[in-house]
């Protein structure tokens, strides 16, 4: 697996538009689903575990997945003995996990995944009867979010052409939300969740 963010993961955490990006995602989770103490949920792109680090608190166990070891190694330097995620590195697409989750959440990793029905389609069979997904990335925009955009396949999700795919992969109550607008010099990037069930 090639590592996209071998040279990125040692200062992933000092930006503020990531930090503070992954706080409003979990606190839009947290007023959409009901976390509770008995579930175990997947991180899909943890990277370091800025949005799973939040969900832990809330929850029995988080399995933190992604293709860069280096983020991962990142996040396994945060875990203590209180609070920590379990890290799996692992294309989920090309190699799914042969395990079962109450719910899975994800922070702006949806535009790295290449082909979506297959994404969709895999965690379909990771979730438990009645799991869920909730699922963070940018709304449309036009190739300048990132100023390298090597790993990037989606500029942006429209919501329409999203919700349809999910549906298609077998989910039901899908909900699509604009929850933030991330600032930039360039221009201002809509951020949106999009929460669903297993059908």
């Amino acid at each position: 697996m090639q590592d996209h963010f071998k040279d990125k993961a040692k200062n992933w955490d000092s930006g503020d538009i990531r930090v503070n990006g992954a706080k409003v995602i979990a606190d839009a989770i947290t007023k959409k689903i009901a976390l509770t103490k008995e579930m175990t949920i997947m991180d899909f792109g943890v990277g370091t575990g800025l949005l799973g680090f939040e969900i832990a608190k809330l929850t029995k166990k988080v399995y933190g997945v992604d293709m860069s070891q280096s983020m991962l190694n990142k996040l396994q330097e945060k875990n203590t003995p209180e609070l920590s995620i379990e890290a799996i590195h692992q294309d989920i697409v090309k190699e799914p996990l042969d395990m079962k989750f109450d719910g899975i959440v994800s922070s702006m990793t949806l535009h790295h995944v290449e082909n979506l029905e297959n994404f969709f389609n895999s965690i379909h069979k990771n979730l438990n009867k009645d799991g869920f997904i909730a699922i963070a990335d940018l709304e449309s925009e036009d190739g300048t979010f990132h100023s390298d955009n090597t790993g990037v396949y989606h500029f942006g999700f429209e919501e329409e052409n999203l919700c349809s795919i999910v549906k298609k992969c077998g989910f039901k109550n899908i909900t699509f939300e604009h929850i933030n607008t991330i600032n930039k010099p360039q221009r201002d990037f809509k951020v949106f969740l999009l929460t669903a069930t297993l059908s």
